[in-house]
């Protein structure tokens, strides 16, 4: 067969291992597809396109018209909308599909957790005593403070909440992941936090504030991952590869 295409839909860090380490193969043509929310990307190492696709089925016509066999879906585990085209596209066009999903956090010993199944739900369990919350869900859900106006705000996000909050009480951190753990403590002492909002995004990058909230004995207003969709999961790079060589072996990569 001709050399496997294939689209990574990402904005992850895994997206970017991923492409990278199918780039260094150089047995299959790649796209990396970004939705273009982040104003200054991370560099990646195979050519991206950026920007939405317009809906699944615009997404499923995208595929058809690039000739491609496989739709991985490594967006943020959060990005529930782009994984929902992805299922949608992939059953209607019959393309491979995979879901690169880093495992969710683990409430552990110490910890403090307190699921929620959204922003709007952790702000409103906030109570009516004004609280010092670091809110660590990023710019797009941020707004949801506005509901909460007696508590006083810490927002961290890649690029600025544009408009800035109708608040009167809030903070704005710019900065982008890896972050340690003695700089989360740092920062939740600086602001007084007493509770931390935070999606369970998974993965290493972030979760030293999870670990500086279980030191500090901060409670965590834990947002729960929607449904998994109907998309075959796996949780690592690795063994992403392996089901692409699974899909397309060696021999067939080649042509023989």
């Amino acid at each position: 067969m001709e050399r496997p295409r294939i689209l990574i839909l990402g904005g992850t860090s895994e997206a970017r291992l991923l492409a990278e380490a199918l780039a260094a193969r150089r047995d299959c043509d790649l796209l990396l597809s970004l939705a273009g929310r982040t104003e200054k990307p991370a560099v990646q190492p195979v050519p991206v396109r950026i920007g939405g696709f317009g809906g699944a089925a615009a997404l499923a016509d995208f595929l058809k018209a690039g000739g491609y066999h496989l739709l991985i879906d490594a967006t943020h585990p959060f990005a529930e909308r782009i994984s929902a085209n992805a299922a949608f596209a992939a059953e209607a066009t019959g393309i491979a599909a995979i879901a690169l999903r880093r495992p969710e956090w683990q409430c552990v010993g110490g910890d403090r957790w307190r699921e929620v199944q959204s922003i709007p739900a952790a702000i409103a369990a906030l109570g009516p005593a004004p609280r010092h919350v670091f809110l660590a869900t990023g710019r797009q859900g941020a707004h949801h403070a506005e509901a909460a106006p007696h508590h006083r705000y810490l927002v961290r996000s890649v690029d600025p909440v544009e408009p800035p909050l109708a608040l009167e009480n809030v903070d704005y951190v710019i900065d982008r992941g890896p972050f340690t753990l003695e700089g989360e403590c740092d920062l939740l002492r600086q602001h007084h936090i007493d509770v931390i909002i935070a999606k369970n995004s998974g993965g290493a990058a972030t979760y030293a504030k999870i670990e500086a909230a279980r030191l500090l004995g901060i409670e965590v207003m834990m947002v729960a991952r929607a449904p998994a969709s109907t998309v075959t999961a796996v949780e690592t790079v690795e063994a992403t590869l392996a089901v692409i060589d699974h899909l397309f072996p060696p021999a067939m990569k080649r042509g023989v």
